[in-house]
């Protein structure tokens, strides 16, 4: 059968998945990663019923870096029988002033995309290496790469510039804004579940290692809270969020710090993990009884509560609260505690839907609903790459 396969790339961890193709339908056929790659790594994957098609764990040398983690995936892959592949989709996070929607790539978007690797450190070299392998071994393959960035575009240009001459917005230097792939997800299934809420105001709340909220009107982007780099807006893993510009100068001109070094602070050792010291995952920090792990936790939440107030004013209102990603899906004390701050806004909640795991966790009586939407990034992918390579033109 037909099938698209989706590469999500990260700097630790390999995803990716299999989708069989039928006309315009789509159907998940594997989904799987490799993990603790450089230290723990391991392969897992599980077919559609559920079953486990491999669980096999690495020496930390043998799958030390990205490239080998591609190489041990794509092995295994080629031993799946049934699939013929027909398009690679890519998550690429940052199409910068170029990309709007998905593209096919050729050697040409390609360098164009690797131009924009310093603004998007941790994701996008990751994001293009599979990329370039595929197209040394499978040249005819068609690839798509899908943006983080595309579904924030179309916003006014006084939404997305900053406050500085014209001619740097005219150079790229914007509010991109990013997660867009999960906004999109989350944009159409609200639609499914709950037509009416969403062609009204909603603020999603993407909480993960990476997070980030954005406003939507009728399930488009008005605002979000991250900007030029996926450095911006709340605090993350190992991100600060929302940063004074003076404290890079003073870091540069009082510390002495480099700018690579700078860099590596911003990208490596800020956010949960610069805060408490202890660590990046917030599952980690809850379960800590350290000072500093609760002091961690305590800022994430106030700087999502404050980025809500933001967001609610660009929208006039709001009508929904929508939590997605690895910690808004899955932990219940944070959101509690965000939804608990949300009551200014007419959001009421209600603490039993939410410790059992309910798609709605507001109160029947509350104005503001509040939703709880696993995200599906690879879905939306397949979708995207089976529809350029279906066009007409393609």
């Amino acid at each position: 059968m037909d099938a698209i396969l989706v590469v999500n790339a990260g700097s630790s961890s390999l995803k990716f998945q299999v989708f069989s193709v039928a006309g315009a339908s789509l159907t998940r056929q594997v989904r799987g990663q490799i993990g603790g790659i450089g230290s723990r790594p391991r392969l897992y994957a599980k077919g559609a019923d559920g079953a486990i098609l491999i669980d096999q764990s690495y020496a930390a040398e043998a799958v030390r870096d990205l490239p080998a983690a591609i190489a041990s995936a794509r092995e295994w892959l080629l031993t799946l029988e049934g699939f013929d592949l027909c398009a690679i989709g890519h998550r690429v996070v940052h199409g910068g002033p170029d990309y709007a929607q998905p593209v096919l790539i050729d050697a040409t978007v390609l360098d164009r995309l690797a131009s924009y690797q310093d603004l998007a450190p941790l994701h996008q070299p990751n994001n293009l290496a599979p990329i370039r392998l595929a197209m040394e071994i499978n040249p005819d393959v068609p690839q798509v790469a899908c943006f983080d960035t595309a579904f924030h575009r179309g916003r006014p240009k006084h939404a997305d510039c900053y406050a500085l001459p014209r001619s740097f917005y005219d150079q790229g230097v914007r509010r991109y804004g990013f997660h867009g792939l999960s906004y999109e997800y989350v944009a159409e299934r609200l639609s499914e579940i709950a037509p009416e809420i969403a062609r009204g105001k909603v603020i999603v709340a993407h909480l993960g290692s990476g997070a980030s909220m954005c406003a939507l009107r009728d399930g488009r982007s008005v605002e979000s809270t991250m900007g030029f780099t996926a450095l911006d807006g709340l605090p993350m893993g190992t991100r600060p969020g929302q940063l004074d510009p003076g404290v890079v100068l003073y870091l540069i001109s009082q510390e002495g710090m480099s700018a690579d070094a700078v860099s590596d602070l911003l990208y490596h050792d800020a956010g949960l993990k610069g805060l408490s010291g202890i660590s990046n995952d917030m599952r980690e920090l809850l379960e800590s009884d350290d000072e500093r792990a609760s002091f961690a936790v305590a800022h994430f939440v106030h700087r999502c509560s404050l980025s809500a107030g933001a967001l609610a004013a660009a929208l006039g209102g709001v009508d929904a609260f929508v939590f997605t990603a690895g910690v808004g899906e899955n932990s219940a004390p944070i959101r509690a505690r965000i939804a608990e701050r949300l009551a200014w806004l007419g959001a009421e909640f209600d603490p039993a839907a939410n410790e059992a795991g309910a798609a709605l966790i507001s109160s029947a009586a509350s104005r503001v609903a509040l939703h709880v939407i696993p995200t599906d990034e690879e879905l939306m992918i397949a979708r995207h790459t089976l529809a350029l390579i279906s066009a007409p033109n393609a």
